[in-house]
């Protein structure tokens, strides 16, 4: 079996941001190999014609409720108590994804994926403005005036769309999605089942 684990990825969902951190552990454990793939939630929905959760459920009696009580659940096991919901929730993460996309081409994903995940779920801020985005990619070392201009780029632009795009022809509705081989594994629930796989 494969020991690489495509990581389908973005900002927007806090449940990327718990399953970033487990997938470390998973990682040291299996000595699998993460693939990073950027993409844009958003347009995942729009192509799926998924909703997110708290819009899909409305109005539903208990069951927003429940799923805040399996994400607490999750924390502690994990032990994850870094995590803050962010109160600008739901950020629009077009360009701070398309600074992912930026950062790929560059050579330093993973790092910005690191750094800016505690700007959204750690000490959250509100990372769909463009002087809070610079102030965060400047406190996290980065070249913040090149990032700003590369999330402009009309090649980092279509490679986000032809990502996205391709994620929802792979089977993909939502975020964290996880691909191990063949095989597909939906949610932050799922990463025992990616981690047993890894390890057949």
């Amino acid at each position: 079996m494969s020991k690489k684990v495509d990581f389908y990825f973005d900002f927007a969902s806090p449940n990327a941001y718990l399953s970033h951190k487990v997938m470390q552990s998973i990682k040291e454990r299996t000595g699998a190999e993460v693939n990073y793939i950027p993409v844009l939630l958003g347009g995942i929905f729009k192509g799926t014609n998924n909703k997110p959760p708290m819009e899909q459920f409305f109005g539903v009696k208990n069951k927003n409720e429940y799923q805040n009580i399996e994400m607490q659940r999750f924390i502690d096991r994990h032990s994850l108590h870094s995590f803050k919901m962010n109160p600008h929730f739901p950020v629009i993460s077009l360009q701070i994804i398309r600074g992912a996309i930026a950062a790929e081409n560059d050579g330093y994903l993973e790092d910005y994926i690191d750094k800016v995940l505690v700007h959204m779920w750690e000490e959250p801020k509100k990372m769909d403005d463009p002087e809070v985005i610079h102030s965060a990619f400047e406190e996290s070392g980065f070249d913040a005036n090149k990032l700003m201009e590369q999330m402009q780029d009309p090649d980092v632009k279509a490679k986000l769309i032809t990502n996205t795009e391709a994620a929802v022809e792979r089977g993909v509705f939502g975020i964290p999605t996880f691909f191990v081989g063949d095989e597909m594994f939906f949610g932050k629930d799922k990463l025992w089942e990616v981690e047993e796989l890894l390890n057949d």
